[in-house]
């Protein structure tokens, strides 16, 4: 049976609201959560950004399910305070945390006023950045010089094992690269052929452990409020020219986004006022090889996408899969 999990966006929910969502997604009978790790939104009408790691820590103590997070280490955060967080969180709540590391986005990372580098360079920075982590989660103490530079540094308060550090990717080349290092995958729903390609890149090149689907979703009672919410919140991710990862500001991408026609919102989201036919969907991107499949509602009302997903949703996908 395919795990499905509730995915938290800090960037558009309050921490205090989407905390009590996190408790209702596990009472409404989701197997787990993951969370996004934002300084920013994507826009201005999302309108939040809460500090990932310290509703973690509030999450996990008020749940009792799985929690993972979609983090970047190695600029806005030191790898050696990304190690301390995973490491406190695995420690008091063993077994139930997750982290999968990527490269990062400029809309998060500029603030340190560096340089954005190219894909190749926040690869490498990413992968020295995996090492020293994982040496530190070992109890190491570590001294690294090179994209990023650690002295003398050693994490004291462990966990009798470190968590599962998955690679995050969106193209299949990442998912590739990640495979060398990661326990698993991480990525997110985009049209059936890119994604199988992802999937494969990553078990060509050797890649282990779970494969986890992030799908965003907007399940509303009509197609036509289905697609507002899409157009309010997530229009975002109709910008195809230029990466998304490049983009400085929450202004940005609203510029740059415009106003989508109808048709450039289903690509960026699953619309619908179906459940059966949005689970059918969701079904048929899981069938290409995921373990774990995270629901993102991608409308602000996370109590009303949290009611439909108990009573039809959830349902229709179990059957489904």
């Amino acid at each position: 049976m395919v795990f499905l999990g509730y995915h938290a966006s800090h960037e558009q929910v309050p921490p205090s609201k989407l905390l009590s969502a996190v408790v209702r997604a596990e009472a409404v009978g989701f197997d787990g959560a993951m969370c996004s790790d934002h300084l920013a939104p994507w826009g201005i009408r999302q309108g939040e950004s809460g500090f990932a790691w310290s509703w973690l820590g509030a999450a996990l103590a008020s749940t009792s399910f799985s929690l993972g997070v979609v983090t970047a280490p190695g600029v806005r955060y030191h790898p050696v305070i990304s190690a301390q967080a995973i490491a406190t969180l695995e420690e008091m709540f063993p077994g139930r945390f997750w982290a999968a590391l990527g490269s990062g986005e400029l809309v998060n990372e500029h603030v340190t006023g560096d340089p954005w580098p190219t894909k190749d360079r926040r690869n490498a920075r990413l992968g020295e950045t995996v090492d020293v982590i994982r040496r530190l989660l070992a109890g190491e103490e570590v001294t690294h010089s090179g994209e990023i530079d650690v002295h003398r540094a050693r994490v004291w308060s462990l966990p009798e094992a470190a968590p599962p550090l998955l690679g995050a990717a969106v193209t299949s080349e990442t998912a590739a690269w990640v495979a060398s290092w990661a326990d698993g995958l991480a990525t997110v729903a985009q049209p059936h052929d890119l994604l199988s390609r992802v999937v494969s890149a990553y078990a060509d090149a050797g890649g282990r452990g779970p494969r986890v689907l992030q799908v965003h979703v907007s399940l509303e009672d009509t197609e036509e409020a289905a697609l507002a919410v899409a157009r309010e919140q997530w229009r975002h991710a109709a910008i195809t020219d230029v990466s998304l990862w490049d983009i400085e500001q929450p202004e940005d991408f609203d510029a740059r986004a415009g106003t989508p026609s109808d048709e450039q919102l289903h690509k960026g989201a699953l619309v619908s006022h179906d459940a059966g036919e949005l689970a059918e969907r969701i079904a048929n991107l899981a069938r290409l090889g995921f373990d774990r499949v995270y629901l993102h509602g991608i409308g602000p009302d996370q109590t009303a996408f949290l009611d439909r997903a108990e009573h039809d949703l959830l349902p229709a996908l179990r059957r489904a899969l």
